[in-house]
């Protein structure tokens, strides 16, 4: 009887810890699902508005997950979506992560660059570009999203591409600026 009682307990929180520290760490996002889990300890700062839909799952173990939503900016991340560990999502104006995508490990993906290449005005913010990753698409590990980037619905992109220009629907991407490598 103690096994029994032993191992339900270990069931529950197994499944119950992951579900209230996502209600904990996303306290001031819009939540759109009840079944969003978060296993680790995330760092996560919203000042504008951050929406999570349902089945979002966030692994914060190994290396801890950066969410960050500036003053007035919107983050949306869709239905079903992964992302692991180490990866740094930050929102300045708009990204959009669709529904169903995959966000490999060490994943970088920016709406700013947070500074200009001129010597003269590194000190100013450049205006921001829109980011959107439709549904369906699967990040490898180290990929890293520029500003102005739109990623088509079912691609793939290769592990430690960068990706400077938007991608189409059902291709594969990889390299240093990203190039397509072929048809899905």
């Amino acid at each position: 009887m103690t096994k029994h009682i032993l191992s339900l307990t270990k069931t529950l929180l197994r499944n119950i810890l992951p579900v209230l520290r996502a209600r904990f760490y996303f306290r001031k996002a819009v939540l759109q699902g009840s079944k969003i889990r978060i296993w680790g300890h995330p760092s996560i700062h919203i000042l504008g508005k951050m929406v999570i839909n349902d089945r979002v799952r966030i692994i914060s173990t190994i290396t801890p997950v950066e969410l960050v939503v500036d003053t007035g900016a919107i983050f949306e991340i869709g239905e079903n979506t992964y992302i692991n560990y180490g990866v740094s999502i930050s929102a300045k104006h708009c990204v959009k992560i669709g529904r169903d995508c995959l966000i490999g490990t060490y994943v970088n993906i920016t709406d700013n660059n947070f500074h200009y290449v001129d010597p003269d005005r590194r000190n100013e913010i450049p205006p921001s570009s829109d980011v959107t990753i439709e549904d369906n698409v699967w990040l490898g590990t180290r990929v890293i999203v520029l500003p102005g980037v739109t990623i088509g619905k079912d691609s793939v992109i290769g592990a430690g591409s960068v990706v400077t220009h938007s991608i189409p629907s059902r291709v594969i991407a990889a390299g240093a600026p990203a190039k397509i490598i072929r048809e899905l």
